[in-house]
């Protein structure tokens, strides 16, 4: 099923439905699939859409984290706290706060 969804969501990048929820969508299929890599230009792309599309920074971040790439992990976390704080989304800015305290203070 996955791989299914994967063909269809990449057959409409570039069309008319091309977008942050295309791309996120399209991310996030990925990163289920194990494919942190793709997942995460996708996630890159859903950003650049839209800059302040906090889940897209969030699943950014778990995609690099899956990727081995703490630093990159951190960096899109922050980037989503402050789209997350401009949309007023606070769950979404406490979820990412959270990641990023784990990430930066690791329990022994």
């Amino acid at each position: 099923m996955s791989a299914e969804l994967i063909a269809s969501l990449r057959q409409q990048c570039g069309g008319p439905r091309d977008g942050a929820l295309l791309r996120f969508s399209l991310g996030s299929a990925l990163l289920a699939d194990g494919d942190s890599g793709a997942a995460i230009d996708e996630l890159r792309r859903a950003a650049g859409f839209d800059p302040a599309y906090s889940a897209a920074w969030k699943l950014l971040g778990k995609a690099c984290l899956a990727s081995g790439d703490e630093t990159a992990a951190a960096d899109a976390w922050r980037h989503g706290i402050a789209a997350a704080a401009q949309r007023g989304d606070k769950q979404a800015e406490k979820e990412m706060g959270v990641f990023l305290r784990r990430l930066e203070n690791p329990r022994p």
